[in-house]
């Protein structure tokens, strides 16, 4: 087994006190520039990380951040993750990623993770039906709430994003190009997000005349399946000609479903994803969606991470957009 390399052994080679490799690998003023130079290249020689925990235990700030995805399967979190990852990495923070799979046992084990190794904050999607298990490692951490909010997290900064203008919008453009049975696929009200865009659906049906029944509305635990499965009932049994998805993976479940269709009842069918990966510009002939500005979003969310004295609660609202590609008239 490798001998570790500490601060004594690097000491001890250079036949100093451990006390002046310490402050030089702290960069302490009180160490001259040349012994500063000669430990940190013997420190780079050997190979020396500095100790987190060790760190954390002389109260230092560990500057590990921790994210709680429930997957890097959607589109939007993996580019998150990504964007967030190299502007951490540019801010001198260490990223550290957990996927819940939208489990409240999984979160807060995740959360446990983070408060072993002392991480200084937490941005999280919080999972459905979370409880208080994680609440008290929560209070030692900086959390910020990412696309969702659960109540229940005090004193906790949120970014989100405002998608019910363009929600709306887009339900009102498919009233406008005659469509009157337009189907709807979006997340459970157990999440802040699904109650939200589900609104905004109602809302523009509402707008546009046209009467707010639960027919065409079909919401459950987004996945790429459920969106998929809703989609091929929509377009066979209940005979909508248009649709709208409020999820990253729901539009990919149900784009699946719409690109099934016959070539005829395609061209005729109005389809309204979640999310502007890159794919939609081409896909017959260019799909409309809701976009999101994910980039904007991860880095608000650095901007709070690194702010020294954030506001208890603040709330960061970025605004979708529909983006309309030419949808076909009913």
């Amino acid at each position: 087994m490798a001998k570790r390399i500490t601060i004594k052994s690097i000491a001890q080679d250079l036949g100093i006190s451990h006390m002046t490799v310490s402050r030089a690998l702290s960069n302490n003023p009180n160490v001259s520039k040349a012994t500063r130079d000669a430990i940190l290249a013997r420190a780079n020689e050997l190979g020396y990380v500095k100790s987190a925990a060790a760190s954390a235990m002389r109260g230092d700030t560990t500057r590990i951040v921790g994210l709680l995805l429930p997957n890097i399967v959607n589109e939007f979190y993996a580019r998150f993750a990504n964007t967030l990852a190299t502007a951490c990495g540019q801010n001198g923070l260490h990223l550290i990623i957990h996927l819940t799979n939208d489990d409240p046992q999984a979160e807060d084990r995740a959360i446990a993770r983070l408060r072993e190794v002392q991480a200084m904050a937490v941005v999280m999607v919080p999972s459905p039906g979370g409880g208080d298990l994680g609440a008290a490692h929560l209070r030692a951490m900086k959390v910020v709430q990412l696309i969702r909010q659960r109540p229940s997290i005090r004193q906790a900064a949120a970014v989100l994003v405002n998608d019910r203008d363009a929600i709306a919008q887009a339900v009102v453009r498919l009233a406008q190009l005659g469509h009157r049975s337009i189907g709807y696929i979006g997340a459970d009200a157990g999440l802040s997000s699904g109650r939200n865009r589900l609104a905004a659906f109602q809302q523009g049906l509402a707008t546009a005349g046209i009467p707010v029944t639960s027919e065409h509305m079909h919401t459950g635990a987004p996945s790429f399946a459920m969106g998929r499965d809703h989609a091929r009932q929509l377009f066979a049994s209940e005979g909508a000609t248009a649709i709208l998805c409020g999820g990253f993976e729901i539009s990919n479940g149900a784009l699946n479903a719409f690109m099934e269709l016959p070539e005829a009842q395609r061209s005729q069918t109005a389809f309204v994803g979640y999310g502007d990966p890159s794919f939609y510009t081409w896909i017959n002939g260019g799909l409309s969606t809701i976009r999101v500005p994910v980039d904007r979003l991860a880095h608000q969310t650095l901007a709070v991470l690194t702010d020294p004295d954030p506001a208890d609660e603040a709330y960061f609202n970025f605004g979708a957009e529909f983006v309309d590609r030419g949808l076909p008239r009913a």
